[in-house]
């Protein structure tokens, strides 16, 4: 797929995601494997492929009018005041079970990068969880996804190289009173 376009690419992808499919594309940090967080066998295909222990939640990654409307100012206001691609935890308001897997809390993720966000403008929120089996490091380019996932994932989306010095986002807990913890840095 190497030689289509970012719209053919775009297309590719949300073809995929809308049937339930999941791509690997690069996030604004490191690659993710994405499904529609809205779909449930999508999701479900996500922790398949990667092996994902079932009871770990995955970010969603989203756009500033995609994000639960009781939270969006405090998940942008606090974005906003990081350095670095930030997730920010937030109490679970109106998220499917297949999302919170348990928990009381999901996190959220406001998209930078254009292709993405474009997926996202077309299709909705995705979740995203690193490109790589459980246990094993993050793919840092499309070859080695492809490694990982071969035909279990439906589009790769190569975005290049993913430098050393380049790590997961780092996340944020935002408390009902405003307050904020660092979780992962």
């Amino acid at each position: 797929m190497g030689s289509m376009s970012d719209d053919a690419h775009i297309q590719a992808a949300t073809t995929a995601l809308q049937q339930g499919g999941v791509v690997v594309i690069r996030t604004d940090t490191i690659y993710g494997i994405i499904a529609l967080a809205s779909h449930e066998s999508g999701v479900e295909k996500v922790y398949r492929v990667k092996k994902r222990d079932t009871n770990k939640q995955c970010i969603i990654l989203a756009l500033p009018d995609t994000l639960p409307k009781n939270y969006a100012g405090q998940i942008q206001q606090t974005a906003a005041t990081q350095t670095t691609p930030t997730s920010v935890i937030v109490p679970a308001s109106t998220e499917p079970g297949w999302l919170l897997r348990g928990g009381d809390t999901i996190a959220y993720r406001l998209v930078q990068d254009p292709t993405l966000q474009a997926i996202i403008r077309r299709v909705g929120n995705v979740i995203a969880p690193s490109a790589n089996p459980e246990g094993l490091p993050p793919a840092r380019t499309i070859a080695e996804a492809r490694d990982y996932f071969g035909p279990d994932v439906d589009v790769y989306i190569d975005g290049g190289t993913v430098p050393e010095t380049v790590s997961a986002s780092q996340i944020v807990r935002l408390y009902e009173d405003g307050s904020t913890e660092i979780v992962r840095s």
